[in-house]
């Protein structure tokens, strides 16, 4: 019986390898654990061929969103937005600022962004705040927060 077998990964995993990696393994963890659940395929001629198209496609449009990112980041990085709360004495927020609100901010200056991807914790004071906005894994972009009272 063969001490080791040659797979072909379809997803990452930890201490095996990366997607698309031809990675050698023992015969009874490729078959009871990492073919079953789809996680890799034979490492036939054309179970490799295909992985490498899959490849080869998902980094075209990784590519793609990364360049539509650095684009929006770029107009984003000009965007100041002034949001209006009313205020109590010695200008306290009557509640606070949130992701929420940016996202309607800029939906209303014509940017579609996700809320989950403005990183800020609530604003609860006036003036001006920094607010970075994460669009793609190593791409930022600062926006600039003022907050006025109503």
């Amino acid at each position: 019986m063969a001490t080791h077998i040659h797979v072909v990964l379809t997803e990452d995993l930890h201490n095996v390898g990366k997607s698309g990696e031809l990675v050698k393994v023992r015969p009874g963890f490729a078959r009871n654990y990492l073919i079953p659940r789809g996680l890799a395929v034979g490492a036939t001629a054309e179970n490799v061929s295909r992985i490498e198209h899959e490849k080869r496609v998902a980094e075209s449009r990784a590519a793609k969103t990364r360049s539509e990112a650095e684009q929006l980041a770029s107009k984003l990085n000009q965007v100041k937005l002034t949001i209006s709360r009313p205020v109590g004495e010695g200008d306290k927020l009557y509640g606070s600022v949130t992701a929420r609100d940016i996202e309607e901010a800029l939906a209303a200056q014509g940017f579609s962004v996700d809320r989950r991807r403005i990183e800020t914790d609530a604003i609860k004071s006036l003036g001006a705040h920094p607010v970075v906005i994460r669009l793609a894994p190593s791409i930022t972009a600062s926006v600039e927060v003022t907050v006025a009272a109503k």
